[in-house]
């Protein structure tokens, strides 16, 4: 107990945060004893990285299987995280800040074999997607793109372009916009199109703002139905009024109610009454 204590304040100091760990993520911190070599090599590994002490604290709670096995194993993974970071043009300048992102958004990614992110780029390269491109979806996708493989993403890259219409070069722009396409199965895409379609959602308006298709159909019809009552029509305006997170969307909700509750009169102008 007081070794793992010892590790723990190593990179999460204050004493009320690490109790908080232990009552969410008990399996971490209560681990064989025989791990804690390996845990003490991580810790000092993911510091020699320069990352912040509360992303190497997230890795070790959400995470803990990659810090009991051998240090070796993490560093082939982010080496290779780096390489393709540093091939696809990304820079160095920029590398500590994505590498945190990656970590802190999938702590998981560092349990995935190397050759699987390899494949994935490769797969995409050969799609048409251009060096910038791929780059431009190694940072949107964080650690995800190590959760897809070549086979899922064709299937679920025909069926959006067949549904869609639209040719390998737009749908590559789609892909850009919402990388949902890649990871989304098809019968999750089936049934977001079907949802869309059916409130009277025209294709070209998905085609325009594709990232509806994260939304679920439930979350769509609500947010329709709260845009309905200060009269906007998603039908004839544009989809990225629903788009966003709920924090995103209740912004752009209380813009619109601000504008429909707008007074007819102009409040700085002086009232004409009668002497």
């Amino acid at each position: 107990m007081q070794i793992q204590r010892e590790l723990w304040m190593s990179v999460c100091p204050k004493h009320k945060e690490l109790v908080g760990i232990i009552e969410n993520f008990p399996a971490s911190f209560f681990t064989s004893y025989s791990h804690h070599d390996n845990q003490r090599n991580n810790i000092t590994f993911f510091q020699s990285l320069n990352l912040n002490k509360r992303i190497i604290t997230k890795l070790m709670a959400s995470a803990p299987l990659s810090f009991s096995r051998p240090v070796e194993q993490n560093e082939v993974m982010v080496r290779t995280l780096q390489q393709a970071y540093q091939e696809l043009g990304g820079e160095e300048a920029n590398m500590k800040i994505w590498l945190q992102k990656l970590l802190s958004q999938n702590p998981f990614v560092l349990m995935k074999p190397p050759e699987v992110l390899r494949e994935n780029l490769l797969f995409l390269r050969d799609k048409g997607f251009s060096t910038a491109e791929l780059l431009h979806l190694l940072s949107k996708l964080r650690g995800f793109v190590t959760e897809l493989n070549p086979d899922t993403m064709h299937r679920s890259m025909a069926y959006s372009q067949d549904t869609i219409g639209c040719s390998e070069a737009e749908l590559r722009h789609i892909v850009l916009n919402c990388p949902a396409v890649l990871y989304y199965p098809e019968d999750i895409l089936a049934e977001r199109f079907k949802g869309l379609l059916s409130i009277g959602i025209s294709m070209s308006q998905i085609k325009e703002t594709p990232t509806v298709l994260e939304l679920t159909t439930q979350i769509v019809n609500y947010r329709i139905q709260r845009l309905r009552v200060h009269g906007y029509d998603v039908r004839t305006g544009s989809l990225e009024v629903l788009n966003g997170t709920k924090k995103d969307f209740e912004m752009s909700y209380g813009k619109l109610h601000l504008r429909s509750e707008r007074p007819i009169f102009n409040p700085v102008a002086p009232l004409k009454v009668d002497d």
